[in-house]
């Protein structure tokens, strides 16, 4: 099988329904776990590259001192041609790492079940309207330079982008289970209310559409994979 190296920066953020999605068509994932002490190599071992996310901002290299080989990892992975994907806080690491910006999101965070509009269909997404989940307080404020813009949301413009031919960015979670955002809505219940929302009230809306963010999620994993197994 093709191999993917992951990097998991959090125990809450994990591989999710990726777990099993991607094995199921031929890409068998090694994680590694930085905040636990593992090694990021300065170049990806294997056929492809994941960056999940976490709770950590883009740059706060003294929280997470691990941060500056990740973004090396990703530059190296986009000059190599080494098919990536980097999901919410991996894409904004993604997306500094090629010369773009982040910053807390000036409309405020998006959390629990959103839409994302696909303006431009490529080898991961087709043009259209999709359901995800969300969970980000920060944003990615400028797309690296020469970036392609595939989609946006409401509020903020900048929701998937590629750099490269190969290496894509997800402001958004299609990996997330039902049982993680639960875990995030109980340990953000704070910032859910200030959202005028209850946790309870955002999980029972995700479990509602859990079919359809199923088959979005599964579709963009099974398209990733294929183009690192051909």
């Amino acid at each position: 099988m093709a191999r993917a190296l992951i990097v998991q920066h959090t125990a809450s953020e994990g591989l999710g329904w990726l777990q099993e999605w991607l094995p199921a068509v031929g890409l068998d994932v090694h994680p590694i776990h930085p905040y636990m002490g593992h090694r990021v190599p300065p170049s990806v071992e294997g056929d492809a590259l994941i960056v999940l996310g976490g709770p950590m901002g883009a740059t706060d290299d003294e929280d997470a001192p691990w941060l500056p080989s990740v973004r090396s990892l990703l530059a190296s992975a986009v000059d190599d041609g080494v098919p990536t994907l980097g999901v919410c806080l991996g894409a904004q690491l993604l997306a500094v790492a090629c010369g773009g910006t982040v910053g807390r999101g000036a409309a405020g965070p998006e959390l629990g079940l959103g839409s994302v509009s696909v303006a431009a269909s490529d080898d991961l997404m087709e043009a259209g309207s999709l359901s995800v989940v969300q969970w980000h307080f920060d944003a990615i404020t400028a797309a690296p330079p020469g970036a392609a813009l595939l989609a946006a949301s409401d509020r903020y413009p900048v929701q998937a982008f590629r750099v490269g031919e190969v290496a894509w960015g997800l402001q958004f979670h299609l990996e997330a289970t039902l049982a993680m955002v639960a875990d995030w809505a109980q340990s953000d219940a704070a910032a859910v209310r200030e959202t005028g929302r209850e946790p309870e009230e955002l999980v029972a809306e995700v479990a509602g559409a859990d079919e359809q963010l199923q088959a979005v999620g599964r579709d963009l994993a099974q398209r990733f994979a294929k183009l690192v197994t051909g």
